[in-house]
């Protein structure tokens, strides 16, 4: 099989430190397996995009060497595909509308897993409060998937394997928004089946959405890629990982093999000497296939 890796930044900002490391992961990756590397912008939640980011980020990775192959992919104009993909969830009673507010899942959820560890990025599982039919009075304000009982294996390539019970950590998650747009989970799986993505290299943030991303792509008759979660960046000062949220600087580009040097040595790597980023990734290339392929 045709080794097909891809780079998915949403637009809400330039790239910083932080998403330069899971970019370089994800690009080295494909190309020590002689595969091709895509990009995609996840500007499905369009709230948070910021005009003219995408174009900022393309040219970041152009100024670094990070060539991507073939045409890039806006999420923002995929609604179509979504929205088939949805239909056929609905049509087989695999979703359901949902009525609760955000204060009612949380207050539903703490009273449901006292005593018990929820997910490490705060996140509250779904309680099942409309799962047999919306209460007297309600209308759908989201759209949910029913999420099978079972416990979720995979092999994550950098951490090992992993598990997840995914109905009793995250629940019945969302599909559709209470704002009518497409939830990022869904978006991702379709996008990763439709490019016929093979492998995923991203941040240890999203090693949580991945057991229910396979769920959800069996669901649709798809193969869940293989995954790898490479290390975040931390901001010294508060602990908390580097984010456009937490106003994390753009990637200096004054000095790109420095910059790319940093990324490099965040992944576990030692520095290398180059003059120019082409040469830089060149050697990388070899000592990321000698190390992970």
């Amino acid at each position: 099989m045709t080794y097909v890796g891809r780079f998915a930044p949403s637009p809400s900002g330039p790239l910083h430190a932080g998403s330069l490391v899971a970019a370089l992961a994800s690009y080295l990756d494909a190309r020590a397996a002689g595969g091709r590397w895509l990009l995609r912008i996840e500007d499905v939640d369009k709230p948070r995009s910021v005009p003219g980011a995408d174009r900022v980020i393309m040219g970041q990775l152009e100024a670094l060497g990070l060539h991507w192959d073939g045409e890039v992919i806006w999420q923002s104009a995929r609604d179509a595909v979504y929205q088939h993909a949805f239909d056929d969830l609905a049509a087989r009673g695999l979703i359901y509308g949902c009525g609760c507010t955000r204060r009612e899942i949380a207050e539903a959820a703490d009273a449901r897993t006292q005593g018990v560890d929820i997910l490490a990025d705060s996140e509250r599982p779904y309680a099942g409060t409309c799962r047999h039919g919306l209460p007297p009075g309600r209308a759908a304000r989201a759209w949910r998937l029913r999420v099978p009982a079972g416990i979720e294996v995979f092999e994550d390539r950098w951490l090992g394997q992993q598990r997840q019970d995914v109905a009793r950590a995250v629940g019945d998650f969302v599909l559709r928004r209470a704002d009518g747009l497409w939830a990022y989970q869904l978006a991702v799986v379709v996008d990763d089946g439709a490019q016929n993505v093979t492998d995923v290299v991203r941040g240890a943030d999203l090693l949580t959405s991945t057991a229910r991303q396979h769920v959800l792509a069996r669901m649709l008759g798809l193969t869940p890629p293989r995954v790898m979660h490479v290390p975040l960046i931390l901001d010294p000062r508060t602990g908390l990982k580097l984010s456009k949220q937490n106003h994390a600087p753009a990637l200096d580009l004054t000095q790109p093999v420095v910059t790319l040097n940093q990324a490099w040595q965040a992944l576990g790597f030692t520095p290398l000497t180059a003059s120019h980023p082409e040469t830089f990734l060149r050697a990388a290339c070899a000592a990321w296939a000698a190390r992970w392929r």
